[in-house]
């Protein structure tokens, strides 16, 4: 049998229409431009794009092939790519918006969206996405720190009407808070890191917390170490289904985003062969 060609992924061209700074530590930046049009996103709260960045001083500019550039240029000279959780999508508009968390001279997506004016562009994949409030569930669930704000405030206005949530955001500090539309079913808790590491003070709060009964749809997603020790508990310790879960680590502390892409498969195998032998046990 012949295999099918691969199919050439293809980046969308957009531009920077307007950006603002929502709390002291996130930017929000809205895109728009022809290159989004038909932009396929709607299906899932948690859809998300993949940035290209440029390094400093590359030899070309956008619109740019990233395929051609990688088998041409040398290693130092290719895009880097970064994941964005897609805040909202304004089909008629034809614009969508993304918020960065910004930590100062810190990071790369962070930086470029503090300083980024009307028109400038970029390049863009997807969207991916896998997620949105199941209607079937008692209840739901939604934990993470602020890299999965963006997927938790769209997630809350696609809550089912009349069914309860339980949310828990983690943010650096009171300050960062920021108004979300929630239901009077739902209950949201801010919890602020402060000086400890990331997803601690989360943990806690939840782990506190007595849940309700029922099936629950549970969406929990931030940086790695504390995903993975909520996802025990909640496995193995509440016997949720992995068909009602979503759960991830979007981030690692002390990884790049390439680094942590690369390790995920290991850790995420490592992970379910953990759950297996509880389950066994």
């Amino acid at each position: 049998m012949t295999e099918a060609p691969r199919r050439k992924r293809v980046a969308r061209v957009a531009e920077v229409v307007r950006s603002s700074r929502i709390t002291p530590h996130l930017v929000r930046v809205v895109l728009g431009g022809e290159g989004l049009a038909g932009f396929p996103a709607g299906a899932f709260t948690d859809h998300y794009v993949k940035l290209l960045f440029p390094p400093a001083g590359a030899p070309y500019v956008v619109p740019f092939d990233a395929e051609q550039v990688r088998a041409e240029l040398p290693p130092e000279t290719w895009p880097v790519t970064r994941t964005y959780t897609v805040r909202d999508w304004d089909a008629a508009a034809g614009e969508l918006t993304i918020d960065f968390v910004h930590h100062g001279d810190e990071g790369l997506a962070g930086r470029w969206a503090a300083a980024v004016r009307p028109g400038d562009r970029i390049q863009l994949m997807g969207p991916g996405g896998a997620y949105t409030p199941s209607p079937d569930a008692d209840w739901h669930l939604l934990v993470g720190d602020d890299a999965a704000l963006p997927a938790i405030a769209a997630a809350l206005g696609r809550m089912p009407a009349g069914v309860p949530a339980r949310v828990f955001v983690e943010v650096p500090a009171v300050a960062d808070e920021q108004p979300l539309t929630v239901g009077p079913e739902v209950e949201l808790v801010w919890v602020h890191r402060e000086d400890r590491a990331p997803g601690t003070a989360l943990l806690a709060a939840v782990l506190a917390t007595e849940l309700p009964e029922g099936t629950v749809h549970a969406f929990v997603h931030g940086e790695a170490g504390f995903v993975r020790e909520l996802r025990r508990h909640l496995r193995a310790d509440r016997s949720l289904t992995p068909e009602l879960t979503s759960i991830s680590g979007y981030w690692r502390q002390g990884r790049t985003e390439d680094r942590w892409q690369a390790e995920k498969p290991e850790w995420n195998a490592a992970i379910a062969a953990e759950e297996q032998t509880v389950t066994a046990g």
